[in-house]
């Protein structure tokens, strides 16, 4: 499976692109999963649901499914830092591509998204001079880039064109299972 991450401050459009670039893969054949950090308190079910109500008693973990969906809930007893391998130990094995949102100090290649300013706002900071694994830079406006770089730069706002040059990269996008194992136990 081929993985790549999706790094940018909060707001600079992470989450559209990923959710752009989702269908662009799709009408290519490909079988796309999304592993994203949430913050401390977030909840996939809500107040008065069954899975919530199993969680509220205790359960360690609740697993609920039909025939259209899987959804798996693991309550830590206390704070785990997993790494973005540990998400990626966890998604099926037979998916084409992961596109992970968020995790920006990861090891995992990834596309750096940065926004303009709006007139008046000071810059987004940017990553990519000090961050190795950082592969290309999705932006609206290159011309304002904080920093000039050598990477590919990629149009924020054409993720047909986005999904192009990930599929050129496939090859250097494969996750390497073996490399990552001794960082999941």
């Amino acid at each position: 499976m081929k993985v790549v991450g999706f790094a940018g401050f909060s707001g600079c459009g992470k989450t559209t692109l990923v959710e752009q670039l989702i269908p662009e893969l799709r009408l290519r054949g490909l079988r796309v999963s999304v592993a994203k950090h949430a913050h401390h308190h977030f909840d996939i079910d809500h107040a008065g649901k069954d899975s919530w109500r199993h969680r509220q008693a205790g359960a360690f973990e609740v697993v609920i499914a039909s025939d259209q969906r899987l959804a798996l809930m693991r309550e830590f007893e206390r704070p785990a830092q997993l790494s973005v391998h540990h998400l990626l130990a966890e998604l099926y094995q037979g998916v084409d591509w992961v596109l992970v949102e968020g995790f920006k100090d990861s090891d995992l290649p990834k596309i750096e998204v940065w926004r303009a300013p709006e007139p008046g706002q000071s810059p987004w900071p940017v990553r990519y001079p000090e961050d190795d694994f950082v592969i290309a830079v999705a932006t609206e406006l290159p011309a304002q880039l904080p920093q000039p770089t050598q990477l590919p730069i990629l149009d924020l706002n054409a993720p047909s064109q986005v999904a192009e040059w990930l599929l050129a990269s496939a090859d250097r996008l494969e996750y390497d299972w073996d490399l990552h194992a001794g960082l999941l136990s």
